[in-house]
């Protein structure tokens, strides 16, 4: 085992973030040249192999580990354009929000099973060397697995129906399914709709960051928690959350009294305003109510369940076929909020034991929060943008050429 100082831990942490930052664009053209069958397949076999090579490096120095989790960092920013794709390719409209939800678990649900496996792996006898090399052979085989089954067109999939097809494609345009246009990169980064989408993202997942590297401090310090009892009520929250994202995005699809635009907004307003009312109200409980502030917090996060059928919801709808570079910036975001959390904490908070420091932390990030959910009331839309559509008419021949009319 190697013991790191608290600055190298850092280092190896924000490695994995700045990887990310530099290889979402990168990672985006692939997308855009070769699709997402190859340019996911390549990011899972990066993944697998710096997954593969970690104990090495650990072994060799710690730049060695960092320069592997930079690059474990590109690999990871494949995922969100990814899931991007797979919505606007294989989603039908009506039931984009529970393939949100599937598709944006991915993370909670790789932690839970990661930790879980990982503690075994480590306490057997095989050690932690072993945890790496497991996942590695995981990794490989799950994405050699997507590159046998997914195909970038469902029209071309065997296994598709015509009847299921038909479904995927029902209501939308032919630019949309045929995927002709040049990306407009201008129009969509000077969206007002697609910033404001960006905006919210940013200002949940700081939440959920803050949470997430934080929540274990405060319990501890703050509200006085055993060490013990905060690892069982952490998870307790997260296994609350996660089936509570697919209620919530089954409700955002399914839900016919009410127009879109409607549920758009109060899902968006439980997603973002609400959440920061609760992140207000979680920093005033003192640790004499401990126990109400974990219930605070678990409401907090079954807030962050609704996004499926807000900003996200709301990006895929107006991007149609980009929804892919929407997405996949709401992952530069998250990015982001991993050096502005810890920036926002550090300017704060110089005593951990200190609630009106942490509250004034909340409060900072609250008001963040407010301010995304007014504008989504001014610029959200359910409608597609002009700029999803042929300026000219077309039309298709029976073999799928484009012929401009």
């Amino acid at each position: 085992m190697y013991d790191y100082t608290p600055t190298e831990k850092k280092h190896i942490l924000w490695a994995v973030s700045f990887g990310t930052i530099v290889g979402i664009f990168p990672i985006n053209m692939l997308y855009v040249q070769c699709g997402a069958r190859l340019a996911f397949f390549s990011a899972g076999l990066l993944s697998a192999m710096t997954t593969a090579f970690t104990p090495w490096a650990a072994s060799q120095s710690m730049w060695f580990l960092v320069a592997l989790r930079f690059l474990q960092g590109v690999a990871y920013s494949a995922d969100f354009a990814a899931i991007g794709i797979i919505i606007s390719k294989w989603a039908p409209l009506d039931e984009t929000a529970v393939f949100i939800a599937t598709l944006t678990s991915f993370t909670a649900i790789s932690s839970i099973i990661t930790n879980g496996v990982s503690g075994v792996i480590c306490e057997s006898h095989l050690g932690w060397r072993w945890s790496f090399y497991l996942h590695a052979a995981a990794c490989l085989i799950v994405f050699l697995t997507w590159g046998l089954v997914y195909k970038n067109d469902p029209s071309l999939h065997k296994s598709v129906s015509a009847k299921e097809l038909g479904k995927i494609q029902k209501n939308k345009s032919d630019a949309h399914m045929k995927d002709s246009m040049q990306i407009p990169y201008r129009k969509i980064f000077t969206s007002p709709v697609v910033i404001t989408v960006w905006l919210c993202a940013f200002t949940e997942l700081s939440t959920l960051i803050l949470i997430a590297t934080y929540a274990p401090i405060y319990f501890r310090n703050v509200l006085k928690f055993d060490i013990k009892m905060i690892g069982f009520y952490l998870g307790l929250i997260l296994a609350i959350h996660l089936p509570f994202r697919f209620v919530c995005a089954l409700l955002s699809d399914k839900t016919r009294c009410i127009s879109e635009m409607s549920k758009i907004h109060i899902f968006n307003t439980l997603s973002v305003g609400f959440v920061g009312i609760s992140f207000i109200a979680f920093g005033q409980i003192p640790h004499e109510h401990n126990l109400s502030a974990v219930i605070c917090l678990g409401v907090l996060e079954c807030f962050t369940s609704f996004s499926s059928g807000g900003f996200y919801k709301c990006g895929t709808l107006h991007a149609r076929q980009f929804s892919s570079i929407v997405i996949s910036a709401i992952q530069f975001t998250k990015c982001i909020a991993l050096f502005s959390g810890p920036a926002l904490v550090a300017f704060f908070v110089t005593d951990e034991s200190n609630q009106t420091q942490w509250s004034h932390v909340f409060m900072t990030l609250a008001g963040f929060t407010f301010f995304a959910n007014i504008l989504s009331y001014i610029y959200f839309t359910d409608q597609p943008a002009e700029w999803t559509e042929e300026k000219n008419p077309v039309k298709y021949s029976k073999n799928g050429d484009i012929i401009k009319i």
